[in-house]
């Protein structure tokens, strides 16, 4: 059975001005096997946000299914919404979503403290967390005092420290030069060797270039996908590149 199954799923939108129904996801198929690193890559407008909203439980599909580990996000009662994210899904953002109060230490502790774990168990979990992430020597100072790239590696490591089913990722590297953003897609990877499954949303055809599976999203559908294969990370990047200009064209390059 896959981690994740994505079956049928539909999201229409009613505008606040007018009433105009606009579909933004219109029959969406697919899922992700444990241990996978996804990226999903269309237009803006195309649907992928939205989708990603939905696969992170803060938005619900009109129809269709969201089911992971074989049960249906659906049926999670409001209640325990909060509980069942923390529990089983990780969360990377472009603008990193750090608190400027906190140190990063507290930052990336902040979802076992809503799970009410002990300190014990947190410092275990973090010491060779920040150790892989090269910020063990930042854990005490502020996000307005390192890095975009620190930034986001502590926020990689909060989303990591409850040990998630998903790992989930919009647009990682948007906030980030060209040197932080290589940085973290390989901590990317190796995250993903060790295990972890990831699912990230991304214009950037390098960041999608480093995932072993890249679904393309057009007009609310998925419309094509590419697999990896033996490909290197270059190799990818032209795959990609090329597959987008046909997304955009209608037509494929001679």
């Amino acid at each position: 059975m896959a981690l994740l199954e994505v079956k049928h799923l539909k999201k229409t939108y009613t505008t606040r001005f007018g009433g105009t129904k606009v579909e933004a996801l219109k029959d969406v198929e697919f899922s992700v096997e444990k241990g996978e690193y996804v990226a999903i890559m269309g237009e803006s407008g195309s649907g992928k946000t939205t989708l990603l909203n939905i696969l992170a439980a803060l938005d619900r599909p009109t129809g269709g299914k969201v089911l992971l580990d074989g049960k249906d996000m659906a049926a999670v009662p409001d209640s325990r919404m909060a509980a069942y994210r923390r529990d089983n899904l990780g969360f990377v953002f472009q603008d990193f979503n750090l608190l400027d109060t906190f140190s990063l230490k507290d930052n990336i502790y902040l979802p076992m403290v809503l799970a009410r774990k002990n300190y014990k168990e947190m410092e275990e979990r973090l010491n060779p967390l920040a150790r892989k992430l090269e910020i063990d020597e930042l854990l005490e100072k502020y996000p307005y005092e390192v890095s975009g790239g620190q930034k986001q590696r502590a926020a990689v490591a909060r989303a990591l420290i409850t040990n998630p089913r998903i790992l989930l990722a919009d647009e990682p590297t948007g906030a980030l030069d060209s040197r932080a953003a290589d940085g973290l897609l390989r901590i990317f990877e190796e995250i993903n060797l060790s295990g972890q499954t990831v699912f990230m949303v991304t214009h950037s055809i390098r960041a999608a270039s480093h995932a072993g599976r890249v679904l393309f999203i057009k007009d609310g559908i998925i419309f094509h996908q590419l697999y990896r294969g033996d490909c290197s990370n270059e190799e990818m990047y032209q795959k990609i590149s090329d597959t987008l200009t046909v997304l955009a064209t209608g037509r494929e390059e001679a």
